[in-house]
């Protein structure tokens, strides 16, 4: 599993959604087990099932902005493709 490219996709989830929901992005993503940030650097570490720990943060995010959120998510592990294998993913965003 190329690591890299899945914290690159939890970075770009989460700058995503700090654009269209702000700070509360950030706190949500805080919130998710396993994941841990130190924002200001734009780092972030992963910890545990990556998949499920990257499930966890959209469901996060899903439970503020409904639907559209799952849908964004979707657009940015689309545009990592073909570079990040399906595998590396969760189902909800293939």
């Amino acid at each position: 599993m190329r690591t890299d490219l899945v914290v690159q996709l939890v970075i770009n989830i989460i700058s995503e959604q700090e654009g269209i929901i702000g700070p509360l992005a950030v706190e949500q993503a805080q919130k998710v087990r396993g994941l841990q940030l130190d924002w200001p650097h734009k780092e972030v570490s992963i910890t545990g099932d990556v998949k499920k720990v990257i499930e966890n943060l959209v469901i996060q995010y899903e439970k503020i902005f409904g639907q559209t959120s799952i849908e964004v998510c979707k657009q940015i592990a689309h545009s990592m493709q073909p570079a990040l294998d399906k595998s590396q993913i969760p189902t909800m965003l293939q």
